[in-house]
């Protein structure tokens, strides 16, 4: 590496490429090292420089082989000789390794390892980039409050060293930590003053990490059209990227998403505008039949973009090898089979998706298929396919798994969709009504921290609530009430209960007439809109079944 003085005047180059975000003129500089990075030796400042290099293919520079080709350079043997910075950048590179072949207990032990030395090195950025790392572990393992502890501690130390840039990826990381708590706010702010930092450099990465960022929110938030022009702005720096990295991945799997749901709704609102036209004269009927097409059309068009999306997807996690990725695209196969009515394809997409989250013991891929499943098993039910007893079981069997594997990670809206699957199991007879409400009741309090961003989780909760109040006869609940049987429920919570079966009583009588309703007992519509909602009713009086895709009229 010619001489110490020189030696370290590269390092300290590439070190503050990396700080502030100098992406370009970091690749450059590397490609003027190659001969050097490819000849290392188990020398001064060599460890170093492996280690920094690890940190550049990272982000983005060469391929993920080049490391270990490296580390093989350094065996054991070499290793005691090496000065401690040398020796702790060695096992920062094997950390990388380590995750990017989805070891994460590995990875955290290296990490772990480094991070215990940070109080004795003179080397901030090292210090910066080990927790960071270990933030991304815990994150990836869902293990949220370690890693918004690591990340945290990460953000400082690049701050100390002046890394501004630096600094807004670890503020990309606890945005995604804040949006998985349900404080989109809070995400929304750390997201606009990172993307603040790092509009001036050129990393087109974490520019696109940023914009796929804001899809996710907007997509939790039920904005779709907001969700697909983020997702196709963070995929266009991707490509400006490179193109081939698991992030433009994992951004078209989320666009896959949004477009299925956008053809779902568009589909239901087809169906109930045919319905109403089945009951007009057929020369009415034939003279809708052109639109009709049309929007068939537009449904299929977006449907095929999703697959397009998947497909895509699909190729780069098989290129590395990332079973995660591989497994989310077989999740989200599954949901577009499921969609169409073919029960054993989206069967076999969960099976596996479940296969490939065992094989890494990744309980968020797990719980994620374990409800695929069930979902299955309620439509084959709903569709009468088999014996509905069986279909039942297996998904009691499913929910409960789901439950147990969401419950090791603390993916909060994760487990509380696992327990309203449980719970709407239990509403299949032979139904246990009791267990169903103590369903309902824990994914309420999950989502509590959640305010008016609610999508398909809130969705389906609401059908659960519905299914319980029309299981469970008023006069059994009101007379247990009158006798003190509250079943450790707040005031509040029977206030809305009570609510519920007034209005929903009042709003039959009236003819189904929100206005009605709020006028003849004194409250806005909006409040009687809400309460009909809650309990998964419309103005139609119908009950969306996200299983089916169908609207199911119910009797209050």
């Amino acid at each position: 590496m010619g001489s110490n003085g020189e030696a370290a005047r590269l390092l300290s180059q590439l070190r503050d490429d990396l700080g502030f975000r100098r992406i370009q003129q970091g690749f450059q500089r590397l490609e003027r090292m190659r001969s050097t990075i490819e000849a290392v030796e188990p020398e001064c400042h060599a460890g170093v420089l492996v280690g920094l290099v690890a940190q550049w293919v990272d982000a983005g520079f060469d391929g993920e082989a080049l490391i270990p080709r490296l580390l093989e350079r350094f065996p054991k043997a070499s290793r005691p000789a090496l000065p401690l910075l040398d020796y702790l950048h060695l096992r920062m590179a094997e950390s990388v390794v380590a995750m990017w072949r989805e070891d994460l207990e590995q990875a955290v032990r290296h990490l772990l390892a480094v991070q215990s030395f940070e109080d004795e090195i003179d080397d901030r950025e090292l210090a910066a980039i080990a927790n960071f790392w270990l933030g991304r572990c815990y994150r990836r393992m869902g293990r949220y409050a370690d890693a918004l502890r690591y990340t945290e501690r990460a953000e400082e130390q690049a701050l100390s060293c002046g890394y501004l840039p630096m600094a807004a990826i670890m503020q990309v990381t606890r945005s995604w930590l804040a949006f998985q708590k349900g404080r989109l706010h809070e995400a929304n702010t750390l997201l606009r003053r990172a993307e603040e930092a790092l509009n001036s450099t050129d990393d087109r990465l974490n520019r696109g990490n940023i914009q796929s960022a804001y899809g996710r929110i907007a997509k939790r938030q039920g904005k779709h059209d907001r969700a697909i022009e983020c997702f196709e702005k963070a995929i266009a720096e991707y490509r400006c990227y490179g193109g081939d990295c698991l992030q433009l991945a994992r951004t078209l799997l989320n666009l896959a998403f949004v477009k299925r749901v956008v053809a779902l709704q568009a589909q239901k609102d087809l169906d109930r505008v045919a319905a109403a036209r089945r009951a007009e004269t057929r020369l009415a009927a034939d003279g809708a039949r052109a639109p009709r097409d049309h929007s068939m059309a537009c449904i299929e068009k977006t449907r095929a973009e999703a697959w397009a999306h998947i497909e895509e997807a699909a190729a780069i996690y098989s290129r590395h090898q990332n079973q995660r990725g591989i497994a989310g695209v077989h999740v989200n196969r599954g949901f577009l089979y499921l969609d169409s009515g073919d029960l054993d394809r989206a069967a076999g997409e969960a099976a596996e998706a479940f296969a490939h989250g065992q094989q890494k013991s990744d309980h968020i891929i797990m719980a994620r298929a374990r409800i695929l499943e069930c979902l299955i098993e309620h439509a084959a039910i709903e569709e009468e396919v088999g014996d509905a007893a069986q279909h039942r079981d297996s998904a009691e069997v499913f929910a409960r798994e789901a439950v147990v594997f969401a419950g090791k990670t603390e993916n909060q809206r994760l487990l509380a969709r696992a327990y309203v699957w449980q719970g709407l199991t239990f509403t299949v007879e032979p139904s246990d009504l009791e267990a169903a409400r103590a369903c309902a009741e824990k994914a309420v309090a999950l989502l509590g921290s959640e305010t008016s961003e609610r999508q398909y989780t809130w969705g389906d909760l609401e059908m659960l609530k519905a299914r319980i109040a029309r299981a469970l006869p008023v006069d059994t609940v009101l007379r247990a009430w009158c006798n003190g049987i509250v079943d450790s429920k707040s005031f509040q919570q029977i206030s809305e209960e009570f609510a519920a079966i007034v209005i929903a009583r009042v709003w039959e009588r009236e003819g189904r007439k929100i206005s009605r309703v709020a006028e003849k007992l004194s409250i806005s519509p909006k409040k009687v809109r809400r309460i009909l909602q809650r309990a998964g009713m419309s103005e139609q009086g119908e009950l969306w079944s996200p299983v089916s895709g169908e609207h199911k009229t119910v009797s209050t």
